[in-house]
């Protein structure tokens, strides 16, 4: 055989093998490693998009929940999985931009890099903050929280699901903003922060609209504003930050996409991503999302790698500014 013709040949064989691969894809089950607890935001997206993916298959999507460190325990897990498709992460604005600066300016060194040991597939959902206290808390919007704040420097406790979440972030750039300062109490996910703050412990959260939203509509807590620079379709009564404390430009949305191990094959990536968007694309589903507070997003794998690498850039600028920690 010619050797020039070698190369060329392993070649052909490789994107045919690719090719199938992606044909057959997915022959057995798929695990989608959430890396926060059950009930949270990140856990109601992940099922939903499941859910669908799991009927268009035939095959099991199992959601397996890896909570702990602020979403850097499940994280890992699934950056050092097998590169085949069958691992998936539903990844989030605190896993995949927040963390690797948060950790960098701690001197600590993160167990992956979200760019590096990741590809992107696509981002799912776009979902704003809210800031909520509890319904007996004697302040009703922020300025009034500000003032109780400041009058008991120390005195609040401010919950988050876990060091290096938007959760946590967006409250140290309020705590920077409005110079006030609450203890925070990192959880592992929103459901036992917002549990602890429905018990009275806790005062104030900068949740994910989605996993507060059953609370405030059932009154049990109270939506100050959304971190968002314009108010929500869910909450339309609620201010924006800006809105209603002369924040300007105060935006800190929460979004969740899915992403593979590296070197996962980009013909199962683009059936991933395209069958997400037929998912994303049905009435129903955007009917589901509209109940969380959640809009839909569907962009491509290239759109969401310069989108997570704007994210990374912003939120390095947050973390400097407002001096977070890892507790």
């Amino acid at each position: 055989m010619n050797r020039s013709f070698v190369p060329l040949l392993f070649s052909a064989l490789a994107l045919l093998a690719g090719s199938v691969g992606a044909q057959t894809y997915p022959s057995h089950a798929v695990r989608l490693i959430v890396p926060f607890p059950a009930a949270g935001t990140t856990d109601i997206i992940a099922r939903l998009i499941g859910t669908e993916l799991q009927r268009m298959w035939g095959q099991p999507v199992v959601v397996e929940n890896r909570a702990g460190a602020g979403g850097v325990i499940g994280t890992d897990v699934a950056a050092k999985s097998a590169n085949d498709g069958y691992t998936l992460l539903m990844g989030t604005v605190g896993t995949l931009a927040i963390n690797l600066p948060l950790y960098a300016q701690n001197n600590n060194k993160l167990p992956y890099h979200p760019l590096n040991d990741f590809v992107a597939i696509t981002n799912v959902a776009a979902v704003p903050n809210v800031m909520v206290v509890p319904a007996s808390l004697p302040a009703n919007n922020v300025k009034e929280f500000i003032e109780l704040a400041r009058s008991r420097p120390g005195g609040l406790n401010m919950a988050s699901s876990g060091n290096g979440t938007s959760i946590h972030l967006t409250g140290e750039l309020f705590k920077s903003l409005t110079k006030t300062y609450m203890v925070h109490l990192p959880y592992r996910g929103s459901a036992p922060a917002l549990q602890d703050m429905l018990g009275g412990s806790i005062q104030v959260m900068f949740d994910n609209l989605t996993s507060s939203l059953p609370h405030i509509r059932s009154g049990k807590l109270k939506a100050l504003a959304v971190t968002s620079t314009v108010r929500s379709p869910a909450l339309p009564d609620v201010p924006t930050m800006e809105e209603a404390a002369g924040l300007k430009g105060f935006d800190a949305t929460a979004w969740f996409g899915l992403v593979a191990p590296a070197g996962t094959p980009r013909e199962i990536i683009n059936k991933i991503r395209n069958d997400v968007a037929k998912v994303l694309e049905s009435g129903e589903m955007r009917e589901k999302f509209a109940m969380q507070g959640a809009l839909p997003v569907g962009d491509t794998p290239e759109q969401f790698t310069a989108y997570i690498r704007a994210e990374v850039d912003k939120w390095t600028q947050v973390v400097k500014f407002s001096g977070a920690k890892i507790d």
